[in-house]
């Protein structure tokens, strides 16, 4: 019964099959204590099912340790609540895989708080999917660090949106590759803020494309710099 499971020490739980594991219900699951939780081994923690992941209560996630959230599959991840991903902390936000970023689904990152996504490694912010990059709030763009900036593929800078664009600090726009710059849809980069535009380095400005330099607005070209407007071609 759940009140039996609720029982279980920490060592009790601890000394479960993986088979056991998988037996136990949902209800079963969310009834363990949070020292019961924190004490399932890695091996525990990858057999259970995405339907008990789900069914983890947040005081269960917040007890449990790093290594055991980076034992999830990305099935599992898939299958956390937003309300459980909002309770991740930093340090393990920072330590999730390639594999776990891109199985987020758009709701969970869109409620990372601002602090997670600072944390996430260069490498977690290229494994965002474009539907990812696209669900993700101004404040969450904002808290973008350079590097993390310059991290996101491609087709994640095609995805972010006119909304999203002039949320990008000077320090992220300056950050953006060449590639980054000339994927950028027409729309974004007349979407820019004259301080942005101002931040793109020299050969960010010679990395735009014709359609691009057409669509900036009168603002945007006064206030490029001397070595900017040199660096058009």
């Amino acid at each position: 019964t759940t009140a039996q499971v609720a029982a279980l020490k920490a060592t009790q739980a601890a000394a479960l099959t993986t088979s056991d594991v998988v037996a136990l219900t949902t209800g079963q699951v969310a009834a363990l204590s949070t020292a019961a939780a924190a004490a399932l081994t890695t091996a525990q923690v990858a057999a259970m099912e995405t339907a008990d992941v789900a069914a983890l209560t947040t005081a269960q996630v917040v007890a449990m340790k790093g290594t055991q959230i980076s034992a999830l599959t990305a099935a599992q991840f898939a299958a956390l609540t937003t309300a459980q991903v909002a309770v991740l902390t930093t340090a393990e936000i920072a330590a999730l895989t390639t594999a776990q970023v891109a199985a987020l689904t758009a709701a969970e990152v869109a409620a990372f708080t601002t602090a997670q996504v600072a944390a996430l490694s260069t490498a977690g912010i290229a494994a965002l999917t474009t539907a990812e990059v696209a669900a993700m709030t101004t404040a969450q763009v904002a808290a973008l660090k350079a590097a993390q900036a310059a991290a996101l593929t491609t087709a994640g800078v095609v995805a972010l949106t006119t909304a999203q664009v002039p949320a990008l600090s000077t320090a992220a726009v300056a950050a953006l590759t060449t590639a980054q710059v000339a994927a950028m849809e027409t729309a974004d980069v007349a979407a820019l803020t004259t301080a942005q535009v101002a931040s793109l380095t020299a050969a960010g400005i010679a990395a735009l494309t014709t359609a691009q330099v057409a669509n900036m607005t009168t603002a945007q070209v006064a206030a490029l710099k001397a070595t900017q407007a040199a660096a058009l071609t």
